[in-house]
């Protein structure tokens, strides 16, 4: 099963969350949280610092990622493993393939008109706002 990562980014405010503008399909031209697949012999803290690293700048000195949820989708073989963090310092962001953008906490992130997912970034911010971010394990 192919293993994958969304990458909750909040701001050192705790007012914005990090997201992606999507330039390709799925998703083209709709939000969606950075993340990426999970390499062969990678774990998963390891593969959701290199991809937040890879596709924001952001090293996991800036932040402490703390591993939330995961979903399985078997019908198409893969799960994905939900991470998120607060930012500790301030970052100078390095786009990789897709626009980044802060978002304010309080966008309706249910919206599939702008936000990739099917509702399910909605539902993981909200598991965040109600049970906050937990305990950093590694």
């Amino acid at each position: 099963m192919q293993g994958y990562n969304c990458i909750m980014v909040y701001s050192q405010d705790s007012r914005r969350l990090l997201f992606c503008k999507r330039t390709k399909d799925p998703y083209k031209g709709l939000y969606n949280l950075v993340g990426g697949k999970i390499e062969k012999n990678e774990n998963g803290y390891e593969a959701a610092y290199r991809e937040l690293k890879e596709e924001t700048g952001i090293d996991r000195f800036n932040i402490q990622l703390n591993h939330m949820m995961d979903f399985t989708y078997y019908n198409q073989n893969c799960c994905v493993e939900v991470y998120a963090g607060q930012l500790n310092s301030e970052v100078v962001l390095c786009e990789e393939a897709h626009p980044l953008e802060w978002l304010d906490v309080n966008e309706n992130y249910f919206d599939s008109a702008r936000f990739a997912g099917e509702g399910n970034i909605g539902h993981m911010i909200e598991q965040v706002k109600i049970y906050g971010m937990g305990r950093k394990r590694e």
